[in-house]
Formats: C-alpha cells, sequence, structure tokens
C-alpha cells in the first residue's frame, strides 16, 4: 500500500474514531438519527457532488444503478442494526465483534470475489488488527464473552459485521472496477438510503421529531464526518490500494479512540487497552509494508 494511501486512510480513522464518538451518544435515539444525519450529510456534500458532475459527470449504466442500489441497501442494515444492537447489547460486546469480523470478512471477500491477492505479511498484519480490536473493546477481559447475555451481542456483532463485509466488497467494486468517483458514489447511496427512510419517518413524525430533540447537533457534525472519513477510504481504493489491507487497516480508529480518550480526556487505560493499541499498530505497520 503507498504511502498516500496509507495516509487517507489514517484520516480516515481520525474522521471514524470522532464521529463514532459522537454517534454512541445518541445511540437511543435509534433509526431518527441515522435518517436526520443522512439528510444532513446529503445537504452538506451536494455542492461536492454538484461541482463533480459538472467537471467529470458520470456515466449510468445498469451495473451502477445496481452498486448504488445494493450499497445503500447494506448501508441502511448496517446503520440500523447497529443502532438496535446498542440498544438491546452491551456496547462492549456488540462493538469489537462487529468491528473485528468486518475487516476479516472483508478481506476474505477481496480475495475470493475481487481477485486479489494474499500475502503472509498482509493476512498477520490484518490478525494483528483484529486481536488489537478485542482488546482494547473488552480491556482485555474476554471473560466477558462466557456470559450468557453476552451472546445477545455477539449475534448483533456478527450481523453488524456481515453488513460491514459485505459493503465493503460491493463499494469497493464500485469504485476500483466500475470506475465511480467516490464522492459521487458515498453521496447517492447516502440519498438513495434517506429516501428509502423517508415513509417510515413520515409516518412517525412527531415522534421522530421530539426524540431528536437535542440531538440535532450531533447529526449535523456525524453527517459531515462520516461521509469525509469513508469517501477518503474510497479514494485510497480507486488510487489502487488493495482492499484486504484497507479493510482492516481503517480500524486504527479503535486506537486512536483509545488514544485521544486517555490524552485528551484523561481516562485511565488499562494494560490491556495498552497492549490492542500496540497490536493495531503493528499491524498497520505490516498492511503499510506489505
Amino acid at each position: 500500500m503507498s504511502y498516500t494511501s496509507l495516509l487517507l486512510v489514517i484520516l480516515a480513522a481520525m474522521a471514524h474514531a470522532t464521529w463514532n464518538l459522537l454517534a454512541k451518544r445518541a445511540a437511543m435515539v435509534g433509526a431518527p438519527f441515522v435518517f436526520a444525519y443522512g439528510l444532513c450529510a446529503s445537504v452538506l456534500y451536494a455542492p461536492w457532488v454538484i461541482w463533480v458532475l459538472m467537471h467529470d459527470g458520470m456515466t449510468w449504466t445498469w451495473p451502477v444503478v445496481a452498486a448504488i442500489l445494493t450499497s445503500s441497501l447494506l448501508h441502511l442494515g448496517y446503520s440500523l442494526c447497529l443502532q438496535r444492537g446498542y440498544q438491546v447489547a452491551d456496547l462492549s460486546v456488540v462493538y469489537p465483534i462487529a468491528r473485528g469480523t468486518g475487516p476479516l470478512l472483508s478481506t476474505t471477500g477481496a480475495f475470493l470475489l475481487l481477485g486479489e491477492p494474499a500475502t503472509s505479511t498482509g493476512i498477520i498484519g490484518m490478525l494483528c488488527v483484529v486481536i488489537g480490536v478485542l482488546l482494547i473493546a473488552t480491556q482485555g477481559r474476554l471473560a466477558i464473552f462466557k456470559q450468557a447475555q453476552a451472546w445477545v451481542g455477539v449475534r448483533w456483532g456478527v450481523v453488524i459485521g456481515l453488513f460491514i463485509a459485505a459493503y465493503t466488497v460491493v463499494d469497493a467494486y464500485g469504485v476500483k472496477v466500475l470506475l465511480i468517483s467516490p464522492v459521487l458514489f458515498d453521496w447517492f447511496t447516502c440519498v438513495t438510503r434517506t429516501v428509502m427512510m423517508t415513509p417510515h419517518m413520515a409516518a412517525r413524525r412527531a415522534q421522530a421529531w421530539e426524540s431528536m430533540r437535542g440531538h440535532w447537533h450531533l447529526a449535523l457534525a456525524v453527517g459531515l464526518l462520516s461521509p469525509l472519513g469513508y469517501i477518503l477510504v474510497l479514494y485510497a481504493l480507486r488510487n489502487g490500494a488493495p482492499l484486504s489491507l484497507v479493510a482492516p487497516a481503517r480500524e486504527m480508529s479503535m486506537m486512536l479512540g483509545t488514544l485521544a480518550g486517555m490524552f485528551l480526556l484523561r481516562e485511565k487505560v488499562g494494560p490491556g487497552r495498552l497492549a490492542g493499541c500496540l497490536s493495531i499498530l503493528a499491524g498497520v505497520i505490516l498492511l503499510g509494508s506489505s
């Protein structure tokens, strides 16, 4: 992976860590928050999309339409399952399972579906990242998975991880094979899934509006940062970076979030999380050199 692509992934991880921190503060709002930040993103990125369309245009074919619709459904399923998973299970179980299985399955999809070559360095780097994610999220206390209630979170985490892997592979195909502009691809999928949610939100508009009270500033921030982080990832893929390397490298957001909590918020970070940070760092170095 080139240094330019690695830099794009690092910047994307920073944006991802920030918007996830904000989104967790509105986890109990559920679907209305997903709709709200999708609406904000659609409006905020419209000027950039118009500029790209005016200068580069876009070729519409049936494969392009199919990729956008499929990606929209997968992203929507991911967002709704993530919010629901946070409501019915512990974050400390759902999040590490989702973020751990996501890159594992994405990398497998890259090997099997996109024909990317597997390297021993890349596979070891990916495994280091996955182990680091688990250590950070569980603080090294892997025994929590022995609890009966934890398996509710495990099931939701696996489902969310499947959605992550599926949309990652579809989106990589869209920008690498179909050559769709990353910003256009992300914006059209965002608008499509927001439109899909509109009838549901309109039927419950009073309840949805009430649940969003005090959360609109978070929706605005997430609507700005979430697309930005993902567009940077898509540009890294468009520039030739293999999905099998980019998918696990994105999980640097876990390490960055932990370090931000330690240095900025003065949170106590135990040996488990520090070991997780070192594992992710080692994994990213291996991925960058493979």
